[in-house]
């Protein structure tokens, strides 16, 4: 099917799309137009990785524009929101405006009504609802990426509760699911009503195989002999890279990666001499955005062309080795399995070299999923990118070689089962449905959820209603919802929990915690928040524990609610919390990042996303203090604007002027400049001397501030300057380390 065949898109997107290359329909996106995805039509497309799945979306979504409607694409994750975003933005030169949202989980974002498409996590499109989004009503056409992840323990019943909402909102409303990796893609097409279009197609082939001894043998029954030069994972690169191609390589755990990197090294610089100015800049840029050990690591694999990836790197490293792998600067990346979940980035081979990976509820290895597997798979090979791609697993010994085709190469992936009817997933889910108004009795809510994926999928009716049942009950006695014959209203504090998107166990936890104190401290704020569901804890680890029992018992007076004994099976949690809470306070007491990382045994990342809960929920504790009129609020309000920018109290005027850090807030106090208006009055050579010379820096800074005298044309740096009128304080920080809050 040729795109001047498609004549229920808006005006001049034929144009756009011949102007972008694309002329013909590849095969899964012809059925999908057959099975009338460009007329409302809801469909299921489980079709593989490359073969043109964005643009069977994209095709709905241009079609319900040009029928006056507005289109949502909900995504998993927050860097594949923004990379979404950034794809669809090029239907901004045919008058299509795009938005995307995906933080703060107590705003309505209205804005977001002027615009025709949205893209959004499942988590942000659940909390728009809750809090009574007026656009989500004119939705009429709604896309599911990776729609796999329903059977996800932690993602899944959001995504699978808030699709049922938006259907239950309006029940003529297009679905579009997309995944690669569907073992029952006919279940979900049921329950969505939807018409189901798999394809095996691709439009560059991809080849799947085991190396053992010193040759990959793929499915086809081809063998490729490896030379033998080093370890198997450098040999088959060194292959690779030899036809100047890339590779990605998919380990077990983040130490892991790191050292893969390192040892590749030696490999990929050896094919860097064109691109060896390039890797040398993204290095530098590394370094200069966190100086700590682990940017220092990755900046020193990136020189020689590798690099690695996990949660551990904070956003902007991850998104640059993306950026740079896509543009093959860097040759190699190092990944754990959750750079496959969606995000771009193609690679001639990929190489899974560890299929089991530590499960710490089981306390063992255990085998990767056949979803997971294929979805690593799905990372090889890119038209316009590659000739073709290759997927390997490595096997040492013959039965391993014989398991790992048996279990993988060919196989079938699993089916997608609902997570939903489990009392931590319902909690909030029912809580939210009756807030807002989805369900004012137990029969309404029963006949709600009976339009979920889970009832379809299940034969035992009875769990669910008898889970429905407990959890009311819980929500009851916890004052966030009253039950009367039947009739079910969520509480005045319910609703609030709903719209701050709390877990209820959480909210109750908080709330039991706030009121057994009108004044508590920072370090006892902090271990509120970190023991709620809402929070993962930092793993104690057998070192630990006999600093954090002996700081527990010296914080005894601080801790808010009651307390465990050491005897208790929760004590092992209590002191988990304790750690994550005195890592919160550090960072409130400026200790610089790299002392963290050390002290903690974390990565940036990790600090990023401990601080980011911690900051959501203060926020949270502060509207349930308001609601509950408590005399707590002040405290948890300064601390949380504390927690936000890593300052101490001093320094918060100063890290509320855009642009200014913690480092150069710090900078700036110990030069006696302590206020906004210290930045407006001040001597413009002081200040600049206080941001270490930085002209371009100083001016943005003044500018924000308010000051209207802000250029620098005629200031220089003068360090016999800082000397008459430099107020340091005996806590001055280094002012060349890392700041996660400078990073703009």
């Amino acid at each position: 099917m040729n795109v001047d065949d498609l004549s229920d898109l808006p005006n001049n997107a034929i144009d756009l799309l011949k102007s972008s290359g694309v002329h013909t329909l590849y095969p899964p996106q012809t059925i999908a137009v057959e099975a009338g995805i460009t007329q409302g039509k809801s469909v299921v497309a489980s079709v593989p990785t490359a073969s043109g799945k964005t643009f069977i979306a994209e095709l709905a979504m241009l079609s319900t524009i040009a029928r006056g409607g507005k289109a949502l694409y909900i995504v998993p994750l927050r860097a594949l929101a923004n990379e979404k975003k950034q794809e669809f933005d090029r239907f901004d030169s045919i008058d299509i405006s795009v938005g995307s949202s995906t933080g703060d989980y107590e705003s309505t974002d209205d804005w977001l009504a002027t615009k025709d498409i949205i893209v959004a996590t499942s988590e942000k499109v659940d909390s728009l609802i809750r809090n009574f989004a007026p656009w989500i009503s004119d939705l009429t056409c709604v896309v599911a990426d990776e729609i796999h992840l329903l059977d996800d323990a932690s993602r899944g019943p959001t995504l699978e509760m808030t699709l049922a909402k938006l259907i239950h909102i309006n029940p003529n409303i297009q679905i579009v699911g997309l995944s690669a990796t569907i073992g029952n893609a006919d279940q979900i097409a049921t329950w969505l009503d939807a018409t189901l279009v798999t394809s095996t197609w691709r439009p560059i082939s991809l080849r799947t195989g085991v190396y053992y001894d010193t040759s990959i043998h793929f499915d086809d029954g081809t063998i490729r002999d490896i030379p033998k030069k080093s370890n198997p994972v450098e040999d088959i690169i060194h292959d690779v890279l030899q036809e100047d191609g890339s590779a990605l390589v998919f380990v077990s755990s983040r130490r892991n990666a790191e050292s893969a990197a390192k040892k590749i090294a030696s490999v990929t610089d050896g094919f860097t001499n064109e691109t060896k100015p390039n890797l040398i800049e993204l290095a530098n840029q590394v370094r200069d955005e966190g100086e700590t050990q682990l940017a220092n690591t990755l900046a020193n694999s990136i020189e020689m062309g590798s690099a690695f990836h996990h949660a551990g790197l904070v956003n902007n490293h991850r998104r640059l080795v993306e950026k740079s792998f896509r543009e093959r600067t860097i040759k190699v990346v190092c990944a754990t399995p959750t750079l496959a979940a969606g995000v771009n980035t193609p690679s001639r081979r990929v190489i899974v070299r560890d299929w089991r990976r530590y499960n710490s509820f089981r306390g063992g290895m255990e085998p990767l999923s056949v979803i997971e597997m294929h979805q690593m798979f799905g990372r090889a090979g890119r038209p316009n990118l590659d000739p073709y791609g290759e997927a390997i697993l490595l096997a040492s010994t013959p039965d391993e070689f014989n398991e790992l085709f048996d279990r993988y190469i060919g196989a079938e992936p699993e089916s997608v089962e609902s997570k939903l009817a489990v009392e931590p997933a319902l909690r909030t889910h029912i809580l939210s449905a009756i807030a807002t108004g989805f369900a004012t009795t137990t029969e309404g809510l029963l006949d709600f959820l009976d339009g979920t994926l889970y009832a379809t999928q299940t034969t035992n009716t009875r769990r669910l209603k008898f889970v429905t049942h407990s959890v009311l009950e819980y929500l009851e006695v916890n004052g966030f919802l009253t039950m009367v014959d039947g009739d079910l209203s969520a509480t005045k504090i319910g609703e609030e929990v709903s719209r701050i998107y709390l877990d209820p166990m959480s909210a109750a936890e908080i709330i039991y915690g706030l009121k057994t104190s009108e004044n508590p401290s920072s370090l006892g704020l902090f271990h509120l928040i970190s023991r709620t569901p809402d929070t993962y804890p930092l793993y104690l680890k057998s070192g630990d524990r006999e600093f954090y029992y002996q700081l527990a018992y010296e914080s005894q007076s601080e801790f808010l609610g009651s307390s465990p004994s050491e005897f208790d099976p929760h004590w092992e949690d209590w002191l988990s919390a304790l750690k994550t809470a005195k890592m919160i306070e550090d960072w409130t007491q400026e200790t610089d990042e790299e002392t963290i990382t050390k002290r903690y045994r974390m990565g940036p990342g990790d600090i990023r996303a401990k601080i980011d809960t911690a900051d959501w929920l203060l926020r949270a504790a502060e509207r349930l203090a308001i609601s509950l009129d408590l005399q707590s609020t002040s405290t948890i309000r300064n601390l949380q604007r504390r927690v936000k920018y890593g300052v101490k109290e001093e320094l918060l005027e100063l890290v509320a002027v855009q642009g200014v850090g913690r480092i150069r807030a710090r900078q700036l106090f110990n030069h006696g400049i302590h206020t906004r208006s210290d930045l407006r009055t001040e001597d413009k050579q002081l200040i600049l001397t206080a941001l270490s010379g930085r002209k371009l820096t100083t001016e943005q800074i003044l500018q924000n501030a308010g000051r209207t005298d802000s250029s620098l044309e005629d200031i220089s740096i003068t360090r016999q300057f800082s000397s008459i009128k430099n107020k340091k304080t005996s806590n001055q920080k280094n002012e060349d380390q890392a700041n996660l809050g400078d990073f703009k």
